[in-house]
């Protein structure tokens, strides 16, 4: 079930917000409301795959009992184990799922042998709830717990606004609000605020991403025929589409979750603007910045043991980071590029190099941009085809480059079949001009955030929202836009 179709806001939607209400007014068990929102959020992940609602709930029951061994009064030495045993657990069950068919390819290959893939279906959401639980039980180890239900700790693990793609939650933000009193009560503020930002993201998913994304997926396709031109076109439209997927997809978990008075953290902060790499990881997916921080460099010594151990944990990181996106090379050498940019940028501020903050910024973009073309990739042949193209500088056209807006584009023919009204998506005026602007508006608008702080509810605004919201619905299932989202595959 996706947030951007119209079972979900017509449907399951307004049935989970009626009933977690009436619930909280009618029974007679405070835990009654939490127990709905775990059956609600259960059912939305069933949704996918009933088969791996058992995965969820082995994982949620496993990791919740090994985290009570730390409350007793026992010899460290077997919290020790039982942390070590749990973490083992947890990588153990997404190394299953998302990396033995990489491994058993990668075996084949390197000693030409036979081993038969698994072909594993990817559960959703599998690296979204393992690395919680791994935090949850590192945590509780080191004594950073407080006494939580097991009711709280299912809730906190599949809450369903951001099971799916995130953010990556901390059970110290969200269990205390699970049990707040004081979120149990309907507040036409928080609801006028989540509906504001939910609109928000589902133009981003639907207007925008969905759009792009019909450039994009042609140019990948079609990457041995692309001209120079072509392949910046390309580039820059899944530059354009992963950032809208992706914050679009934020900002509607944010307002989901609004709705029953729970903040989450802020996961994505206008990353386009950042000035070196560094930057941009404090504005990208921020909660995976921070968990990676907090229990994967910092445990390996942080900046505290020398600057070439420094440099190796800092790689280390983003070695990790890019392998946790996807169980490929490309997302591995992605990491890797990330991973040295950023030992750069702070051999950089140590030796006091310092550019121009225009420069450092085109420099930053840039860079994001072309590496996405191997988060994008499906092999490592197509993505450094693309980037070649990229720089060949040479056009493959039967007409002169002064003729370059008068005829559609060749490559993007296929793209057609999707056009709207006037809007053409093989013509070039229009693709242009379409990736200039939503790159301006990357650059230098308010991002979700800052407009939802800005939000000041009343009567028309609430209105407003709800009109706004059902026209948008009733164009998504026209055209039916209601693809996934990208972060669905990580």
């Amino acid at each position: 079930m996706l947030f951007n179709s119209v079972p979900f806001i017509f449907l399951f939607l307004p049935i989970v917000f009626i009933g977690y209400f009436v619930i909280i007014k009618s029974a007679p068990s405070k835990k009654a409301s939490i127990i709905w929102l775990v059956i609600s959020s259960l059912f939305f992940y069933a949704f996918w795959n009933p088969m791996y609602i058992f995965l969820i709930l082995s994982s949620i029951f496993v990791n919740y009992n090994i985290a009570k061994i730390f409350h007793a009064n026992i010899d460290g030495k077997y919290k020790k184990i039982g942390v070590i045993a749990g973490v083992i657990f947890n990588v153990a069950l997404l190394g299953y799922f998302k990396y033995v068919d990489f491994f058993i390819k990668n075996i084949n290959g390197i000693f030409e042998t036979d081993f038969a893939l698994l072909y594993i279906m990817l559960p959703l959401a599998i690296s979204f709830f393992t690395f919680q639980q791994i935090a949850f039980l590192v945590d509780n180890y080191r004594g950073e717990y407080e006494k939580n239900t097991f009711s709280s700790y299912a809730l906190f693990v599949s809450f369903f606004p951001q099971l799916i793609a995130g953010p990556i939650v901390h059970h110290r933000e969200m269990m205390p609000q699970f049990e707040d009193e004081n979120n149990k009560n309907i507040n036409i503020n928080n609801i006028s605020k989540g509906l504001f930002i939910f609109i928000i993201g589902l133009t981003k998913k639907v207007g925008i991403a969905d759009t792009v994304a019909i450039w994009a997926n042609t140019g990948f396709q079609n990457y041995e025929s692309l001209s120079t031109i072509d392949a910046w076109i390309t580039s820059f439209s899944y530059t354009l589409q992963l950032y809208f997927d992706f914050s679009g997809y934020c900002d509607m978990a944010i307002g989901i979750a609004l709705l029953f008075n729970i903040k989450l953290p802020i996961n994505f902060l206008s990353p386009y603007k950042a000035r070196n790499i560094q930057d941009f990881w404090k504005r990208w997916h921020i909660t995976l910045s921070r968990f990676l921080t907090s229990y994967i460099y910092i445990p390996l010594g942080g900046n505290r043991k020398g600057e070439i151990r420094t440099y190796i944990n800092i790689f280390i990181v983003f070695l990790i980071s890019g392998f946790w996106h996807g169980a490929g090379w490309t997302f591995v050498l992605w990491g890797i590029f990330h991973g040295i940019a950023s030992m750069a940028v702070r051999l950089w501020g140590i030796i006091g190099f310092k550019l121009p903050y225009w420069f450092s910024w085109i420099i930053t973009f840039m860079f994001v941009n072309i590496t996405w073309v191997y988060f994008r990739a499906t092999s490592i042949e197509q993505a450094n085809t693309i980037i070649s193209k990229m720089f060949q500088f040479n056009y493959n056209y039967n007409y002169p480059l002064s003729s370059f807006f008068q005829k559609p584009l060749k490559i993007f023919e296929a793209a057609g079949q999707y056009d709207f009204i006037l809007f053409k998506l093989d013509n070039p005026k229009i693709i242009v001009f379409t990736i200039i602007t939503l790159l301006i508006i990357t650059f230098i608008t308010k991002n979700s955030i800052q407009l939802l702080d800005r939000f000041r509810t009343n009567i028309k605004t609430l209105l407003f929202s709800q009109v706004l919201l059902i026209g948008l619905v009733i164009i998504i299932f026209f055209i039916h836009k209601n693809s996934e989202f990208l972060y669905f595959n990580f």
